[in-house]
């Protein structure tokens, strides 16, 4: 069995770094003792545990130690049995009865709305690969001990993971030593780690319903998530779909369609796989045909499932266009004057600050509050944006200095259109390239 000075050396250097060069350890590196914590057992009095060193624990017993070692490591290690043994002649019967652990694989799980977790336990992740999944969050913190369920991804308002994420972990000394990874990198990318409290952890993990409780029931499962399924599908064409190479745990009931509360679907669906290859052939459908639609296929976690629903849960109804299709924070003026922009084939990642990065010096001569990303009735980007200018001319300049410039390896189209057309869009009508088409039901006021 290891006997440690301390915990940072296995937790936050071994591990870690064989993880990042994909080296195997031996069974013999996920237990230990830690010398500074079986010394403050039976030392109760002396500082606390994490300030401990070996010079000042061999200092408290009274031994003498021989400093004039060359090799700094051996000296320690010396000084180490030294103390060890001095230990194991006390009347204690605690010391060296209960090891550390290092968990080494991440377990899933389900979080309840009515779970209380310790806000001491509990750190937010931000920069994280849009893509990244609940286990490469685990990999990134490779060495601590994460709690079951304890990682969850966070959605935007669209339902994407937006790069941040909640880690619970099993106690604070390991919240503490998480904190430490703070701009450590994951791949090309600096994280950055902060602490949280449990009530941001369980907003977003956590779930009431009991059709999603006993979806994450069973344990040891890969989650995957279906988006762009056709209406009509179900059960069978889903499984279908998926085909016998890569069975999803237990047939249709480990599929979770998303609804609308009145029961309409939303095109999304989760299922389970019994093992990484599975989930891995799985994958590889990813816009595969199922009908007429392309499905996209992503790793997913419990936590995201909770979320998922929950948003749809809490969503109003939309039998008929009645609103905006995004919150306008002011009038718009109505004006056949051509003194906005349109972009249309924006990637569905692009943000705001995309925009303005994509139009450059033009970005200077937009109004205030005047960039409006428009969403389809899904709540997700449609690819298209609304920029009013200060004039018509600089409408016109934007237009032509950025037509068809490349946005994350997409062009984008970049036309002038009036604050009419952008009003008429933006309240759920459309705009081709033979003029405008009014919003699919009379609206309450005008734009």
């Amino acid at each position: 069995m290891l006997c440690t000075d301390g915990q940072q050396l296995l937790r936050q250097v071994l591990h870690p770094e064989a993880s990042r060069k994909n080296l195997v350890l031996p069974d013999t590196f996920f237990s230990f003792y830690d010398l500074r914590r079986e010394f403050h057992v039976q030392h109760p009095s002396a500082c606390p545990a994490r300030e401990l060193t070996v010079a000042t624990m061999a200092q408290d017993l009274g031994l003498e130690t021989d400093a004039t070692e060359d090799d700094f490591g051996v000296w320690e290690v010396k000084t180490m049995v030294a103390v060890i043994l001095h230990l194991l002649e006390g009347p204690s019967g605690q010391l060296f009865s209960k090891a550390e652990v290092v968990k080494q694989k991440y377990e899933t799980g389900p979080c309840s709305k009515a779970d209380v977790v310790d806000s001491e336990t509990v750190v937010r992740a931000r920069g994280l690969p849009w893509q990244s999944s609940d286990q490469d969050v685990a990999r990134f913190f490779k060495g601590l001990n994460i709690a079951r369920g304890g990682v969850a991804l966070c959605l935007n308002a669209q339902g994407r993971r937006n790069g941040e994420a909640l880690i619970r972990f099993v106690d604070s000394e390991q919240r503490d030593l998480a904190l430490q990874r703070h701009k450590h990198h994951m791949g090309v990318r600096y994280i950055e780690v902060y602490k949280a409290t449990g009530e941001e952890f369980v907003k977003i993990a956590g779930g009431t319903s009991l059709e999603v409780a006993r979806f994450l029931s069973r344990e040891d499962q890969v989650i995957l998530r279906l988006r762009g399924l056709p209406f009509s599908a179900g059960p069978a064409d889903v499984l279908g779909f998926l085909g016998p190479e890569c069975p999803v745990t237990g047939g249709a009931d480990g599929l979770l369609f998303v609804r609308h509360p009145d029961g309409r679907p939303t095109g999304d669906a989760f299922a389970l796989f019994a093992c990484e290859e599975l989930a891995q052939a799985a994958l590889r459908r990813h816009k595969g045909i199922l009908g007429k639609r392309y499905i996209e296929l992503f790793r997913s976690t419990a936590a995201e499932v909770q979320q998922v629903l929950n948003r749809y849960a809490s969503s109003p109804l939309l039998p008929t266009l009645t609103a905006p299709l995004l919150p306008i924070p002011f009038p718009l003026a109505a004006g056949t004057g051509r003194d906005c922009v349109r972009l249309r084939g924006l990637p569905y990642t692009a943000t705001i600050e995309d925009i303005l990065s994509f139009l450059g010096d033009a970005a200077a001569d937009i109004r205030p509050h005047g960039v409006h990303m428009v969403l389809n009735q899904q709540g997700r980007p449609s690819g298209d944006a609304f920029i009013q200018m200060t004039s018509a001319e600089r409408a016109l300049a934007a237009a032509q200095r950025c037509h068809k410039k490349v946005m994350k390896e997409r062009y984008v189209e970049v036309v002038p259109c009036s604050t009419e057309e952008m009003s008429r869009v933006l309240m759920g009508g459309t705009l081709g390239r033979s003029g405008l088409s009014p919003p699919p039901c009379k609206l309450p006021f005008s734009p």
